[in-house]
C-alpha cells in the first residue's frame, strides 16, 4: 500500500526500496521493474530540464542495464533532445501521466508473482470454475430460468470470458416443473414447437379441463394436440 500510494503521488523512493529489499528474488524472476522505475525517474529529471543531472543519473543507474535493455535506453536518452513538450509520438508517450499508472500495475504484478498470489480475487476464480461447467448458449437467452445462476447479470459478466461447457450428453429439463425429461417423463411438443414434460402438461390439463397454455407464448391448445418427442 505504501509503494502504491507513493507511485500514485509520482514518487519512486518506496518502490526502489522495495526492489532493494527483494533484489535477489526479482533478479531470479528476471524482473525489469527496477529498470522501469529508473527510467521514469530519468524522465522526470528531463521534464524538469535538469539535463546535466539526468545525464549523471543515467551513467550511474541506467548504464548497468545497457547490456540487456539497450533499445529502451536509447529511446529514453533521446528525450534529452526532444524534451517534454515534443509532439513526436515515440517520445511524447514517455512523458504522459499514464506511465505512472503502468508502474502501479507492474508493481502489483511483481508483488503477486513474488508471493505466489493472484491479481484476480480467489472468490472470482472459484466462481468461474463452477460457472464454466454451467455455461451454455441457452444461459444468455431471455427465457433463461431464474434457477440458473447465469440468469443473473453479475454471474454472466464473470462467465463472459469462459468457454461453453462441453456436454457429451444433453439433458432436457422441463421449463415448467424444472424436472428432467427422460423415458419416465418424456417430452411433449406443443403445436408452436415448444417442449415440456409429460407430467407438467398432464397436471396443467387436469386443472384446466384438458386445456394447456404455453407459459412462453400464451398459446392455448388441447392436451390431445401435443405430440410425443423421442430422445435419441
Amino acid at each position: 500500500k505504501k509503494v502504491i500510494d507513493a507511485l500514485q503521488k509520482k514518487e519512486v523512493g518506496p518502490a526502489l526500496t522495495w526492489c532493494a529489499d527483494n533484489k535477489s528474488k526479482l533478479k531470479k524472476s528476471k524482473s525489469k521493474f527496477e529498470f522501469q522505475l529508473r527510467l521514469q525517474e530519468f524522465i522526470e529529471l528531463v521534464r524538469a530540464e535538469n539535463n546535466m543531472q539526468a545525464i549523471s543519473y543515467a551513467r550511474k543507474y541506467l548504464a548497468p542495464w545497457g547490456a540487456t535493455h539497450m533499445k529502451e535506453l536509447q529511446r529514453v536518452m533521446a528525450t534529452l533532445a526532444f524534451r517534454s513538450n515534443t509532439e513526436c509520438a515515440t517520445y511524447k508517450v514517455l512523458f504522459e501521466a499514464k506511465q505512472w499508472d503502468y508502474l502501479v500495475d507492474q508493481f502489483k504484478q511483481e508483488f503477486c508473482r513474488l508471493y505466489g498470489m493472484t491479481l484476480e480475487p480467489l472468490l472470482n476464480i472459484y466462481l468461474q470454475a463452477g460457472l464454466s461447467a454451467l455455461k451454455t448458449p441457452f444461459c444468455y437467452e431471455d427465457d433463461c430460468t431464474k434457477e440458473d445462476p447465469l440468469s443473473q447479470e453479475g454471474f454472466r459478466k464473470l462467465a463472459q470470458p469462459l468457454p461453453y461447457s462441453k456436454q457429451h450428453h444433453s439433458k432436457l429439463v422441463c421449463y415448467i416443473s424444472k424436472e428432467l425429461m427422460d423415458t419416465e417423463n418424456p417430452p411433449l411438443v406443443l403445436p408452436n414447437g415448444y417442449v415440456y414434460s409429460t407430467k407438467a402438461l398432464e397436471d396443467m390439463a387436469k386443472q384446466n379441463h384438458g386445456k394447456i397454455t404455453c407459459p412462453r407464448t400464451g398459446l392455448v391448445c388441447d392436451f390431445t394436440d401435443v405430440v410425443k418427442a423421442f430422445i435419441s
